[in-house]
């Protein structure tokens, strides 16, 4: 009985924890920016290890993923259910933290592609620790599919490839597109609430400026080009310039360009202080009409900073990190 629950449970957690580690790999931005969430002073007050939540959350999502190749093929048993234990004692820890306290009410354990609230991800890694605890003490049944020498090779091989993975998406944009501005969204339905009341999928996205908000004036145009950073500190500056050529192209070829932003300078400018804002339009050649917007909203559109999306008649066609910025088709 005891083989047959070890094996079960082999199976179970093992895929769990590939796909849990997946989803999140073709992300890792989305999970930095959760553990940012976690780190920050009024949740767990850790705010020096703010600046390597993306270090964090790379090793964290590949161990994750490892672990679950390692448990499948057999490879070193004994450390890998004892590392499976202390890695969903880490996530217990964390989604009842969340679930007690009402604090980062998502905790992105399967990145964007399922949502689970506080309650049913505290409960699911609960009921994850049985399965775990049943592979600790049938331990000695869990033996290499084929050989040990294919399951060191399936082990490293994993390590290899994930890593690669994290370094391209890291400087492009993600595989997968698990969020509600995917290439295809209708930008208009998707602010739209659903047939029973649910929350619109997008929300907190505008355009404010002094004039209002310019959002209605974008779904309008033909084609509209969105530069999209998150705040000017934390920009990369290196980018604004490659964005900057783009844009001016864009804007030859019969594209509306907008800036995003939730830099303090669009908000000063809304209120008439427009010496900062018009030093940095100048100074990254970037004259058009710049809006401020939710820095969570920015971060979730487009996972770079900064970031280009492409819009035509209200309908997201394209996205681009920075570095791929000028593949944009005119």
């Amino acid at each position: 009985m005891l083989k047959l629950l070890t094996h079960i449970s082999r199976v179970l957690v093992g895929l769990l924890f590939i796909y849990s580690g997946f989803v999140k790999l073709v992300d890792p931005i989305g999970s930095q920016y959760k553990f940012e969430e976690y780190f920050s002073a009024d949740v767990l007050n850790l705010e020096f290890l703010i600046p390597v939540a993306l270090a964090f959350s790379v090793l964290l999502i590949v161990t994750e993923l490892v672990l679950g190749v390692m448990l499948l093929v057999g490879y070193k048993p004994k450390f890998t259910v004892w590392s499976l234990f202390g890695l969903n004692l880490i996530f217990l820890f964390l989604t009842w933290y969340s679930y007690a306290y009402n604090k980062v009410t998502d905790c992105g354990c399967f990145g964007d592609a399922i949502k689970l609230t506080p309650k049913e991800t505290f409960y699911k890694n609960i009921i994850f620790m049985v399965f775990i605890i049943i592979l600790i003490v049938g331990v000695r049944f869990i033996r290499p599919l084929m050989s040990k020498k294919i399951a060191s090779y399936a082990t490293f091989g994993s390590v290899v490839i994930s890593l690669l993975i994290a370094f391209y998406v890291l400087n492009h944009l993600p595989i997968i597109d698990f969020r509600a501005y995917a290439v295809g969204t209708n930008i208009e339905e998707g602010m739209m609430f659903g047939p029973n009341g649910e929350e619109p999928k997008i929300h907190d996205f505008e355009i404010g400026t002094g004039e209002g908000d310019m959002m209605e004036e974008m779904l309008s145009q033909d084609k509209a080009l969105l530069v999209l950073m998150t705040t000017v500190k934390k920009v990369n500056k290196e980018g604004l310039k490659a964005v900057s050529e783009v844009a001016a192209k864009a804007q030859q070829n019969g594209y509306k360009v907008y800036v995003l932003s939730s830099a303090e300078m669009v908000f000063d400018a809304n209120y008439g202080e427009t010496a900062k804002l018009d030093a940095f339009k100048k100074e990254y050649n970037l004259p058009y009409t710049f809006g401020s917007c939710d820095e969570k909203a920015i971060k979730t559109a487009v996972r770079a900073n900064p970031g280009i999306i492409a819009v035509h008649k209200g309908i997201i066609a394209a996205k681009y990190n920075w570095n791929d910025a000028d593949e944009l088709e005119f």
